[in-house]
């Protein structure tokens, strides 16, 4: 499963060092003029409204970027598509890429100006390197076509996510997601039996995890307990959240907002982001982590995992499903327990990252050009922001797919999804093409956990006890600022990664840190002051 992208401030954020960045949106003028509407109405719903189901008045073609994944690879004549065409009065026009070359793929279209005109599986960020060219759609620009999503962004209180999509012009260029509320996934998988069977609690905060290991190694010495995967970024990701700081999967942009001060610093050369480093430093030295954690393969931790050689690992709800399959070849079915712990507390709180905004589309800037430009824009509010439309796209067409039984979605009985039917004898994505990864994006968090198991639904109920990580304000930054930051950001994040590493496996001297600060301040990375000097007369010019 490819892991959410934790806190999703745009990619390519500027250094402060390098690019004077303002906290206020500015109202600069588009070069390029808004759209008539009134001219742009074939196949448009005279009337559309909140509730309202789309249907084309005369039947339309719209192209469409496909990311196709091995595991349900594409097929035209999926249920999914040929509903759209009777239902909806909609035909897509696919341009199919394999998942695993779409973002290369994506930038070689839209660069050569032949993308699709609707550009699926696009993450809030990668829209910014299309900006300055004008190849994508300032969708902010049409959002008053946009009941559904208008009314989800109004009602959720999604405007200061919104707001953090937006380029330096005030606008923004892509359509997330939108989740009703924070979807936490991933946490830390412990082996629930060996905590059991040494009368060992579960961890509540990351001083207490610190605790269990060294339980586990008095009790198994001849065992590193917690050996992890995804090179570490995950488990940085989480606990960076309650140390105040960024790491990891976090790291993004380098960008730590202080609350308190309200003003931005460059979180990997702070003192919590210290406190982080040296906290995994004391696993790493005690014998309680494998410092291989941080450079083996996921199959390594995997494997090391699954055969009893350790006892932790991160995982996310799909990875759990997949470590018990193994375990029961190698350990034997009943003889294991495994199950992810709520995420631990830190210095900084019971506070956990995210965003709920996901992935979604962008739109290419010839769109506006259509006939059809109202109708596809009352599509695209139907199929990804309406209940119906998000349903529609997540569990397929009711009677046919599924059914419901006293309000619960239940799956027709030879169709099976992620185990929650296991003797269908045909699946929902690969035979249907529905809960895909173009389509199947954000929706209430009734029809997010509606496919989801007992197991999964409890641990939710357990995280929302934790305090959502406060949402930074918008960060816009000019074309030439962008062009900038990314010659720095790139060099500047290897080094944090790099050092990271060897703090934490002791390769680094912790008596080093100020010495590695001097050396992010040498390649761009900003001191507090002149980060708040160059935001001040930015503010100040735009108020002159």
């Amino acid at each position: 499963m490819i892991p959410k992208r934790e806190l999703r401030r745009r990619d390519f954020l500027g250094l402060a060092s390098v690019v004077t960045i303002g906290l206020m949106l500015t109202s600069c003028d588009s070069e390029s003029a808004k759209v008539d509407t009134s001219k742009s109405r074939t196949g448009a719903m005279d009337s559309f409204g909140v509730g309202d189901t789309f249907k084309a008045t005369a039947p339309l073609t719209f192209s469409f970027l496909f990311s196709d994944q091995p595991t349900y690879p594409y097929k035209k004549d999926w249920l999914l598509f040929t509903t759209m065409a009777s239902d909806n009065n909609v035909t897509l026009d696919t341009t199919v890429v394999p998942f695993s070359d779409y973002e290369q793929k994506r930038s070689l279209l839209i660069s050569s100006g032949n993308a699709p005109e609707i550009i699926a599986k696009t993450y809030p960020g990668q829209e910014s390197a299309y900006v300055s060219s004008g190849a994508v759609l300032p969708v902010s620009d049409y959002v008053d076509l946009m009941p559904h999503f208008q009314d989800k962004v109004k009602k959720w209180k999604l405007e200061p996510e919104i707001a953090g999509l937006t380029q330096e012009d005030g606008k923004y260029y892509v359509l997330p997601g939108l989740h009703e509320e924070l979807w936490p996934d991933y946490s830390l998988a412990f082996r629930k039996d060996i905590l059991e069977k040494e009368g060992i609690k579960e961890p509540k905060t990351w001083d207490e995890v610190r605790e269990v290991l060294r339980s586990l190694k008095k009790a198994y010495p001849d065992v590193v307990p917690f050996s992890d995967r995804f090179k570490g970024d995950s488990v940085l990701n989480i606990a960076g959240n309650a140390f105040g700081t960024v790491a990891g999967w976090g790291l993004v942009d380098g960008l730590s907002f202080d609350e308190s001060k309200k003003e931005f610093e460059f979180g990997a050369g702070s003192q919590k982001f210290k406190e982080l480093v040296t906290y995994f430093n004391s696993l790493v030295a005690e014998g309680l982590m494998d410092p291989e954690s941080f450079t083996q393969t996921d199959d390594s931790a995997i494997q090391k995992f699954v055969s009893g050689k350790s006892f932790v690992i991160s995982a996310n709800s799909q990875n759990i499903i997949t470590y018990r399959t193994s375990m029961e070849q190698s350990l034997g079915k009943g003889n294991f327990a495994v199950g992810k712990i709520t995420v631990p507390g830190g210095p900084d709180g019971d506070i956990i990252g995210g965003s709920r905004l996901e992935n979604g589309i962008m739109l290419n800037a010839s769109v506006k050009g259509k006939d059809s430009f109202v109708a596809l824009i009352q599509f695209i509010d139907w199929l990804f922001y309406s209940d119906a439309g998000q349903e529609f796209s997540k569990w397929g067409v009711e009677g046919t797919t599924f059914t419901k039984e006293n309000g619960k979605r239940v799956l027709a009985k030879d169709i099976n999804f992620q185990g929650l039917n296991p003797s269908g004898t045909k699946d929902l994505r690969v035979d249907y093409g529905f809960s895909g990864g173009n389509f199947a994006y954000g929706g209430t968090t009734d029809l997010l956990q509606s496919t989801f198991n007992e197991e999964e639904l409890a641990f939710q109920k357990a995280m929302k006890s934790k305090t959502p990580k406060a949402v930074a304000p918008p960060v816009p930054f000019s074309d030439a600022d962008r062009e900038q930051a990314t010659l720095v950001l790139t060099p500047l994040k290897d080094h944090v990664k790099q050092n990271t590493l060897k703090f934490i496996t002791g390769q680094r001297n912790l008596s080093e840190f100020d010495a590695y600060v001097k050396e992010l301040d040498a390649k761009g990375s900003p001191s507090t002051l002149s980060w708040r000097t160059r935001r001040t007369r930015r503010t100040q010019r735009r108020s002159s």
